[in-house]
């Protein structure tokens, strides 16, 4: 080879890879582009400051969540408060979704995905509306068709080895789009019960207990003198004894209590059964004093309202050896206490008022009648009997055509 052929050789080798490097370029350029399509955001520039009211409807059921002076409230819960950082979290996850996969669709394949309008049958979408303090609408979503992913396991049933990996969604903003998201978003249902705070009382540190039964020989107090005493009966009669497993397992539910449901504070206590109810009286060694009306049970639950107060002292008592140099940090710490003591009862007054569906296994132990709390060997004669009764007792909600759990669609008012 000589050299003009060599020359003429290098130069078509320098062309041919010009050219492969710029194709490579555009298709590096095309990807992008393409990639970049595929990951814009649902709900561009959605103005999650302003955003004041939050609509959910799905099928025949709406929720609306509305800020009032600065609180998220539940309309459909009379504007119990609502949970937040739940609020506050969807609203952000919303803002930032964006699509992995999008199809253009016409009318007629809007069913397959499930993203035909709300009222329209089973292929319906959940609708989601964001709007500000005026309630004009700022943006809105479509949710459709969760789409799933075979499980990596293999585990289970033909079927039931599969998990949701996505959505089809579509905004209201580009009704002939549909977009594959890879959130599931499952939880976002219009159903009051998932969105309303959940803040509950907690009852710590009690120091007596008791428990009133329409029949008073059901009745039992226990007390203890120092938190670290064994739980007494109080009034025990001669050859009773307090069985102290029982009245452990019976305070356990009090130290965190929580909630499925809320009903207004104008729902009528006999559409509850709290026309007839145990009361239930604590006091705890940091001076709060709990007053509760609970339920018969029905269906599993039982529904209850709570009264709570506290006589706090306004200044820690020395002690008789108290040396001056531990003095200003005991101040401190007592003042720290007190501090946190009437935080807690600021919030948990702010329950008063309503009445709470309450999980049976949350009392259950504790509505026990005075006769199970003590020791078999100091049960009175008949005592099972009697316990038949209390329990036929506890349940005759439900037997005498007590309302359901969806409590809300039987109280005038509150539908």
């Amino acid at each position: 080879m000589n050299r003009k052929q060599f020359a003429l050789l290098l130069g078509l080798v320098v062309v041919l890879g010009g050219a492969g490097y710029w194709l490579y370029r555009q298709e590096i350029r095309t990807w992008r582009q393409g990639h970049s399509a595929e990951e814009a955001k649902l709900l561009p520039g959605l103005p999650i400051n302003d955003i004041a009211h939050v609509r959910i409807l799905q099928g025949t059921q709406e929720l609306n969540l509305v800020k009032k002076e600065g609180l998220w409230r539940v309309r459909e819960r009379a504007d119990y408060p609502a949970n937040f950082q739940q609020i506050g979290d969807w609203i952000l996850k919303a803002s930032e979704l964006k699509a992995v996969q999008v199809e253009e669709v016409g009318p007629s394949q809007l069913g397959r995905l499930s993203l035909l309008p709300p009222n329209e049958g089973t292929n319906a979408a959940v609708l989601v509306e964001f709007m500000d303090a005026q309630g004009k609408r700022v943006g809105g979503l479509l949710l459709g068709k969760t789409q799933s992913r075979a499980s990596a396991a293999g585990f289970g049933n033909a079927g039931e080895d599969s998990f949701p990996a996505g959505r089809w969604v579509m905004s209201l903003a580009a009704t002939n789009r549909a977009v594959m998201i890879s959130e599931a978003l499952s939880h976002i249902e219009a159903r009051p019960e998932l969105w309303i705070s959940k803040d509950f009382f907690k009852i710590e540190r009690p120091r007596l207990i008791r428990v009133e039964f329409p029949d008073a020989t059901n009745s039992w107090s226990i007390r203890r003198e120092k938190e670290t005493d064994t739980w007494q009966l109080v009034d025990a009669e001669p050859g009773q004894a307090l069985d102290v497993s029982k009245a452990t397992s019976a305070t356990s539910g009090l130290s965190w209590p929580s909630f499925m449901d809320v009903l207004a504070p104008d729902t009528s206590p006999a559409s509850v059964g709290l026309d007839r109810p145990f009361r239930v009286y604590v006091e705890t060694f940091d001076h709060f004093t709990y007053e509760m009306t609970i339920s018969p049970q029905t269906n599993q639950n039982y529904y209850l309202r709570v009264a709570v107060k506290a006589d706090l002292p306004q200044e820690r008592t020395p002690g008789a050896d108290e040396k001056p140099e531990d003095k200003e940090r005991l101040d401190r710490e007592f003042k720290e206490k007190r501090e946190k003591l009437v935080e807690k009862l600021a919030q948990e007054r702010k329950l008063e008022g309503w009445i709470y569906q309450v999980s049976s296994w949350t009392f259950d132990s504790l509505l026990k009648p005075r006769h199970e709390m003590l020791t078999s060997s100091s049960k009175p004669a008949g005592a099972d009997d009697q316990a038949s009764r209390v329990e036929s007792e506890n349940q005759n909600g439900e037997q005498e055509g007590e309302p359901n759990e969806n409590v809300w669609t039987q109280v005038p008012g509150l539908e």
